[in-house]
């Protein structure tokens, strides 16, 4: 007769996620980016290639970073980089304190 097709993925399929060190590094930035007044909401995404934590200034936009974990490409350009809401890479590397600074960068501000 007819066959169930389930609507939720296998168990045994495997997806990327950011383990707790790297959302202590990603969220440490969150909340210094959030009290400046620069960001304002977040969304984290665990799919099968990649993990993603977007970053908002509004909630109905675009977001205006990602900061993506690739595990593919770990042994090649690095498994982190910080894409720019255009699309454009800022920043990739084997190591994601290193790749964040791009981001930390807005923090600083020049005092007159």
């Amino acid at each position: 007769m007819n066959s169930i097709t389930p609507i939720h993925p296998s168990h045994n399929s495997e997806v990327v996620s950011f383990q707790r060190p790297e959302l202590n590094a990603i969220l440490s930035l969150y909340g210094r980016m959030v009290a400046a007044g620069e960001w304002r909401d977040y969304s984290i995404s665990a799919l099968k290639d990649l993990a993603i934590f977007a970053v908002f200034r509004r909630t109905a936009e675009h977001p205006l970073y990602r900061i993506e974990k690739r595990p593919k490409l770990r042994n090649k350009q690095g498994e982190y980089c910080v894409v720019g809401f255009d699309g454009q890479i800022l920043k990739r590397g084997h190591d994601l304190k290193t790749v964040l600074r791009v981001l930390e960068r807005k923090l600083i501000r020049s005092v007159d």
